[in-house]
């Protein structure tokens, strides 16, 4: 089961909900990605020269293996696009749906 087990639910002065709140962890993993946000971890990897596409992998917990079987490429030539210094826009499009985020966290 993966329900939410430690959030918090504040009531408004009628009784109803009226905010809900959620360990900050469980809101990046689950929320902060379809907002257009980028990790601070993402934003440090880049900062330690990490490329966007690594950083965010890393962040996610992902192997090359992994997104490579996503991309239905081989783990090589993901690594070869992970290094590059400017990919083409197709192929940054292609990660970023393969990562489930969108190309403007990926293009920065």
């Amino acid at each position: 089961m993966n329900a939410l087990t430690d959030i918090q639910t504040i009531k408004g002065p009628d009784g109803t909900p009226a905010f809900v709140v959620v360990p900050y962890a469980e809101y990046m993993r689950r929320f902060a990605h379809d907002e257009g946000l980028i990790p601070h971890e993402v934003v440090s990897a880049t900062v330690d020269g990490a490329s966007p596409m690594k950083g965010w992998r890393e962040h996610l917990g992902l192997t090359q293996a992994e997104v490579a079987a996503r991309l239905n490429v081989s783990q090589a030539a993901y690594a070869q696009t992970e290094r590059a210094a400017r990919p083409r826009k197709a192929t940054v499009a292609r990660v970023a749906a393969a990562l489930h985020i969108a190309v403007e966290q990926l293009d920065f």
